[in-house]
């Protein structure tokens, strides 16, 4: 017996040769898909407890996220807009998220887990940049959220070990002036000693991740210029002993690149690059760095959207792409994108390289779909269970609703989906074989998403009367 056929639908399955099956459908078992092929075979062969019917629609892998952050979500609002990357972040996003409780923090994630799973995302990659690791109420309050939120995590445990120097403090010393009346957290505060550190994430990975489940912990040191060259190796060693990857925002902002050697230059002497880490961002970065990226098997997570805000410039995706570097697209922060949305994301990001090389024959649509499906999956090493729909990987599926009029005609769905396509039109969730959203009905909250919403109104309000925010 079945337990799950999704049927009727387009089925991109985003195999090794990118197949689509017009009429098609796919077979759960369990956490499994077992069958992928015409709808009429697997109705033959498969007898189901439950049918989700596509009604035409596009049967897609469920969408892979590799870089986003999720606290700062409740700090959307115009007094993000016209701030660069150290002005946004030091008057903005680095108040707001230290003045949050832990309800607020649980909030923050459950507004961002509802507007992800009606995204089509079944995976996402926090990244926490703001730990204080003497207490951990904050962290597990959100992975309570994402337990119950029926989609897979992967918390990027953030690593600082190194404080600013005499010169960067006095540059955001007199970036902060903008905002006087902002209560400013001090740069010290999130500080912590290399043992201190590498301790706290180990036992964080022992007690919360899980290898055979939904939710993963990665041991994740913020930028370059806070990180010393041990916690970047005892970083990657911890990934080594469990099994599991290490992520990094690299070569954002020109500031971290004032220095003889680049920052990929950098990561790779110190023995941090290779097939288990994965940079972000990677905007600063010439043909040299992409071709240390290649050979060292490192993956990136293109954060289009928010450097387009931030005006901090292109990532070089074309070149990357064409050494070979596996990349994935992530959406980044909720107050610089300013949504948790793949699909419109994919549409300005291939849209926004080929103005940019006045080449319409770079970053094509199947491409861009690869770096939110298998390509992105591979990005966070996990391309063995996830990211297509195939017998034997986890049963991880978003079906589309194709009927409407900005999408039809539709001949090719990748195209569609791509060029078209805003995401809204997501109309079921399926991951590890439980349908999490059903005709946009989400099903893993008990909470009505109206209260939520409202709820995430007023606890926004709040906190921006609190940071001092105008």
């Amino acid at each position: 017996m079945t337990d799950l056929l999704v049927t009727n639908g387009r089925v991109v399955t985003q195999d090794a040769d990118r197949r689509v099956i017009d009429d098609g459908a796919v077979a759960v078992t369990g956490d499994e898909i077992v069958a992928v092929g015409p709808a009429d075979e697997l109705a033959a062969d498969f007898d189901a407890d439950r049918l989700v019917d596509a009604e035409g629609g596009a049967i897609i892998p469920g969408l892979v996220n590799p870089h986003t952050h999720v606290s700062d979500i409740l700090l959307r609002g115009s007094f993000a807009e016209d701030r660069g990357l150290l002005d946004w972040l030091y008057n903005v996003k680095r108040p707001g998220t230290l003045a949050m409780t832990v309800d607020d923090q649980a909030l923050a994630a459950t507004l961002y887990c509802l507007e992800a799973i009606r995204a089509g995302v079944t995976t996402f990659v926090e990244n926490d940049t703001e730990v204080v690791w003497d207490d951990w109420s904050t962290i597990e309050a959100k992975l309570a959220v994402y337990e119950r939120s029926g989609i897979r995590s992967v918390y990027g445990a953030g690593m600082v070990d190194r404080g600013a120097d005499p010169a960067f403090q006095e540059l955001v010393t007199d970036i902060q002036a903008r905002d006087a009346n902002v209560d400013h957290p001090p740069l010290e505060l999130f500080v912590e000693e290399t043992d201190d550190v590498v301790a706290e994430v180990e036992s964080l990975i022992e007690t919360h991740h899980e290898p055979e489940g939904r939710q993963s912990v990665w041991p994740a040191p913020v930028v370059v210029p806070t990180t010393t060259t041990r916690c970047f190796r005892e970083a990657y060693a911890l990934a080594e002993e469990h099994d599991v990857m290490t992520t990094a925002h690299v070569a954002e902002a020109e500031a971290e690149e004032r220095r003889d050697i680049s920052s990929i230059e950098y990561l790779r002497n110190v023995g941090y690059l290779g097939e288990r880490a994965l940079l972000g961002h990677c905007v600063q970065i010439d043909e040299r760095d992409v071709r240390i990226l290649a050979r060292t098997g490192t993956s990136v997570a293109h954060n289009y959207m928010a450097n387009m805000r931030l005006a901090t410039g292109f990532a070089p995706v074309v070149a990357m792409h064409d050494a070979g570097v596996t990349v994935g697209l992530g959406t980044d922060n909720a107050i610089l994108n300013d949504t948790v949305n793949p699909l419109s994301d994919a549409r300005a990001m291939a849209g926004g390289h080929k103005g940019y090389h006045r080449d319409p024959s770079v970053v094509p649509a199947q491409r861009a779909f690869d770096m939110l499906t298998i390509e992105a999956a591979e990005a966070i090493g996990r391309a063995d269970d996830l990211g297509s729909l195939e017998a034997g990987k986890q049963a991880d599926i978003a079906v589309v609703d194709l009927n409407h009029p900005h999408l039809t005609p539709c001949s090719d769905p990748v195209f569609t989906l791509v060029h078209a396509a805003q995401g809204f039109e997501v109309d079921t969730v399926v991951c590890a074989g439980e349908i999490v959203m059903e005709d946009r009905e989400i099903q893993s909250f008990d909470e009505r998403v109206d209260d939520v919403l409202a709820r995430a109104s007023r606890a926004s309000a709040d906190l921006v009367e609190r940071t001092g925010f105008e």
